[in-house]
């Protein structure tokens, strides 16, 4: 028997073994973030130091990752809505509330920029804050100053409101994001309306304003105005904060002489937040924690800001960030222009009708 026992022991012992090493391979995170949001090193060194075999997806909308979402099995430990798809996903139910006992790092968050989360997420329940930054306006200083002068209202809306402006800007181009959720909430603000009605008739005052300016709209499109506004085929463009800023950094690169500036409008604007959430059907959400703590802190959150041109909501990692991007107020806000922020929420059906009606009759310009 004892011999039979030697034999047998290191059959087990390999099986066991083997087991152990297969159930190592088999632990691997899945994560589903938008395109171009993180630097390849920032995955390679998360990989190095857990161990950890990492699964990583890209999508471009966030209705992509909303039908994800709502099958009730996305796939993915963790996730990245914009915050106001987050409010309607918390309302389905697709996401696990936070343990924060697993994220030591949470203490680096702004408070500042928590709070103003809350109405989208009440209490900060179900996700941590990425990546943040504005809606306002990029533009061509040389093409703006010969069509508008030196006293172009560059700082405003009226920049792109007015007809009086506008009109003459049509010439060098102007574009806009193609997003009734970011866009007419401008336009209702400019009216001196709550940009987040879910009133019918403010919808149609915001969609009269529209078709008065839309003439001399080039076009709308979330993604190409970036590349454009860096080659200097159009001069004024209403879109995020950081991609004027990488379209900046295009046109540097490419050396064609062309300059993009932009300003976070006095008025105020809408601040969207890219969250990272834990989806309710996660395989392993122990190393879903582990990655989201990883990039809470500092000196990791840090170069990222760098590479993809938006600001973090990481409070410890500022002083960490490049000085082009830190010290931009139209990138990261100052105090005072936060408080001229607001962020953007789900509307009722009857509201999300009436702005989806608009939009269509103001894209075909009739």
């Amino acid at each position: 028997m004892k011999t039979v026992k030697r034999l047998i022991a290191p059959v087990l012992c390999t099986a066991l073994l083997g087991g152990a090493v297969q159930a190592e391979e088999q632990r691997t995170l899945r994560v589903y973030n938008w395109f171009d949001y993180i630097t390849p090193k920032t995955l390679e060194d998360f990989k190095t130091e857990t161990k950890t075999k990492l699964i990583y997806d890209i999508f471009d909308t966030n209705e992509a990752l909303e039908a994800k979402l709502l099958t009730g099995n996305s796939g993915y430990d963790v996730v990245v809505p914009s915050n106001v798809f987050l409010a309607k996903q918390i309302e389905a139910g697709v996401f696990q509330p936070l343990d924060r006992s697993k994220l030591p790092n949470w203490n680096h968050l702004d408070p500042k920029l928590m709070k103003l989360l809350e109405a989208n997420d009440p209490g900060n329940k179900f996700a941590v804050p990425y990546m943040y930054g504005t809606i306002l306006i990029g533009f061509n200083p040389a093409k703006v100053k010969a069509v508008l002068g030196d006293n172009a209202p560059v700082d405003s809306w009226d920049l792109i409101f007015k007809e009086e402006n506008i009109s003459k800007l049509k010439q060098c181009g102007v574009a806009m994001l193609d997003s009734p959720s970011e866009i007419l909430p401008l336009a209702l603000q400019h009216l001196g309306l709550p940009p987040n009605s879910s009133n019918p008739a403010d919808y149609a005052k915001a969609e009269a304003l529209m078709l008065k300016i839309r003439p001399y709209i080039t076009y709308f499109h979330s993604s190409k105005y970036m590349a454009d506004i860096a080659n200097g085929d159009i001069c004024v463009a209403v879109g995020y904060s950081g991609s004027f800023s990488q379209a900046a950094n295009r046109a540097k690169e490419a050396k064609n002489g062309v300059v993009v500036d932009m300003r976070l409008p006095k008025e105020g604007a809408p601040i969207w937040f890219d969250m990272l959430s834990i989806p309710k059907g996660a395989k392993d959400p122990q190393d879903a924690y582990t990655f989201i703590n990883y990039l809470l802190q500092p000196k990791v959150i840090a170069p990222i800001s760098d590479f993809v041109g938006y600001p973090n909501p990481n409070k410890d990692a500022t002083s960490l960030v490049s000085e082009d991007i830190r010290n931009n107020p139209n990138l990261y806000p100052t105090e005072e222009a936060m408080k001229t922020l607001y962020t953007l929420q789900p509307l009722s059906h009857e509201g999300e009708r009436a702005r989806t009606r608009a939009w269509t009759k103001i894209k075909s310009g009739t």
